[in-house]
C-alpha cells in the first residue's frame, strides 16, 4: 500500500479499527442501490490518486447498470463516472497533480502509452478506459480512487465554472468527439439527432460548433425538443406517430441528410437513421445497444455512406475547457436539477422518470468538500506539505 490519507473535510468517519468509512452509492444487482458506508478508497497502485468528490451526475449508463445491463459492473460496485473534486492523497509515481488540485474525473481513463494511447484511443487503454463505476469503485461517493491520474484527469482552471467543469467528465466530450466528429458535421450540413436526452442535447450544442445549415432534433417529448431549439436546432420532430421519416424526408427535399447521429440505442432508432441518411451521407452511432441490430447493406452501399462508431476518449476536454473561459460554451444550460449527495437515491428515482421530471441533468453536491475548499490558502498549503511528506514515508 502506498501513501497515507489526507482527510481534506469533513464526511469520513471510522469503524473503530483504523479503517476510515466514507459514504457510496452502492449497486446490489438489478433494481437496487443504496446510499451507504464502505472503506475510503486507498492507494494501491503508485499512478493512483485519492480525490474527495466535489460534485458528480448520472448518467443513462448508470441506469443500464441499474437494470442489469453491464455484466462487467458487479454486485457490491459504486457506479459513476463523472465527477469533479479536489486531490486528497496522491501515490508516489504521481508527477503532475498534488493534493489540493481541483480537477475533472472524466469518464475514461488511460496510461498515454500503450498502442491504442498512442494512437489517441484513449477509451481502449489496454490499462484504462471505462473502468471507473464500471470494474472498478465510481464517484458517486464520499471519496474516490482514481488511477493513471498524470495521464487521465484535468485541472479546473480557477475562472472556469464546477459545474461547467462537470458536463464536461462525459456528455459533452461524447457528443463532440462520438458524435460530431465521427459524423465529420462540416459547413452547410444538414444534421439529423435522434434522441433529445442529455447526450443529445450535447450533441446538438457541439454540432453547432461546425456551422451546419440545419440541425433537426428528433425525440418523443416535447419538453426535450423545447430545450433541443433552445440549444441550436433549427427544426424538431416529434416522432410519436412514427412519421419521422416521413417529415424529414420533406423537409430535405426527397434528399435526406447528410449526417445522421443516433444516440439512443435501440433498433428503431438505428433503423430510422439508416432510411434518412442520404446519398454519401454519415451516420454516427452514439447508443449503446444491449443486442445486436439489422444493418440494410443492400440499400447503403448504393449511398455510398461512412458509418463510424466508437466510445468516448475525452481528447477534446482540454479544448472544451478553452471554449468554457472564452465564454464560447456553456454547459450548464443543461443542467436541471441540484441535490445534496447523500440524497442519490432520490435523484436517481427523479433520473429514472425523466420525461415526466423534465430532468436533463441532476448535479449532486458533496457539502464536506465545499467545506473544505473554502479553507484559506494557508490551510490547504499545509495540507499539501502534509501529504506529500506521508507519501515519502
Amino acid at each position: 500500500m502506498y501513501g497515507h490519507a489526507v482527510v481534506m473535510g469533513s464526511g469520513a468517519g471510522s469503524s473503530g479499527l483504523g479503517v476510515r468509512i466514507v459514504k457510496a452509492l452502492v449497486y446490489h444487482g438489478p433494481g437496487q442501490i443504496a446510499w451507504g458506508e464502505k472503506p475510503q478508497p486507498a492507494i494501491q497502485d503508485a499512478g493512483d490518486v485519492i480525490v474527495q468528490i466535489s460534485k458528480t451526475t448520472i448518467c443513462g449508463t448508470d441506469l443500464a447498470i441499474l437494470k442489469g445491463g453491464v455484466p462487467t459492473a458487479a454486485p457490491g460496485r459504486t457506479i459513476g463516472h463523472e465527477a469533479t473534486g479536489y486531490i486528497a492523497e496522491v501515490g508516489p509515481a504521481v508527477t503532475d497533480l498534488k493534493v489540493g488540485d481541483h480537477v475533472i474525473i472524466p469518464c475514461t481513463t488511460s496510461c498515454g502509452h500503450c498502442a491504442a494511447c498512442r494512437k489517441g484511443i484513449f477509451s481502449s487503454c489496454v490499462r484504462g478506459g471505462w473502468q471507473i463505476g464500471n470494474t472498478i469503485d465510481g464517484v458517486q461517493a464520499e471519496y474516490a480512487r482514481i488511477p493513471l491520474a498524470d495521464s487521465s484527469l484535468h485541472r479546473i482552471p480557477p475562472d472556469v465554472d464546477e459545474e461547467a467543469a462537470l458536463m464536461l467528465a462525459d456528455i459533452l466530450p461524447t457528443g463532440l468527439e462520438v458524435g460530431v466528429q465521427k459524423g465529420e458535421v462540416g459547413l452547410g450540413d444538414t444534421v439529423a439527432i435522434i434522441g433529445a436526452g442529455p447526450v443529445g442535447l450535447a450533441t446538438i450544442m457541439a454540432a453547432g460548433f461546425y456551422s451546419p445549415a440545419e440541425i433537426i432534433a428528433i425525440d418523443l417529448d416535447d419538453n426535450r425538443l423545447a430545450m433541443a431549439q433552445q440549444l441550436g436546432a433549427t427544426a424538431v420532430v416529434n416522432n410519436r406517430d412514427g412519421q419521422a421519416y416521413d417529415r424529414i424526408m420533406e423537409m430535405t427535399g426527397g434528399n435526406g441528410v447528410d449526417v445522421a447521429i443516433e444516440v439512443i440505442g435501440n433498433p428503431a432508432t438505428c433503423e430510422l437513421a439508416q432510411q434518412i441518411i442520404g446519398p454519401g451521407g454519415r451516420m454516427s452511432n452514439i447508443g449503446i445497444y444491449s443486442k445486436s441490430v439489422e444493418l440494410h447493406k443492400h440499400v447503403l452501399w448504393t449511398r455510398n455512406i461512412t458509418i463510424r462508431m466508437g466510445v468516448v476518449n475525452t481528447s477534446s476536454i482540454p479544448v472544451l475547457l478553452k471554449m468554457v473561459k472564452a465564454g464560447k460554451l456553456d454547459p450548464t444550460r443543461l443542467i436541471s436539477h441540484h441535490f445534496d449527495l447523500d440524497r442519490i437515491v432520490e435523484a436517481y428515482d427523479m433520473f429514472k422518470n425523466a420525461a415526466q421530471e423534465q430532468a436533463i441533468k441532476i448535479v449532486l453536491s458533496n457539502n464536506a468538500a465545499a467545506a473544505s475548499a473554502s479553507g484559506s490558502a494557508d490551510e490547504r498549503a499545509i495540507r499539501r506539505i502534509v501529504a506529500e511528506v506521508l507519501a515519502r514515508m
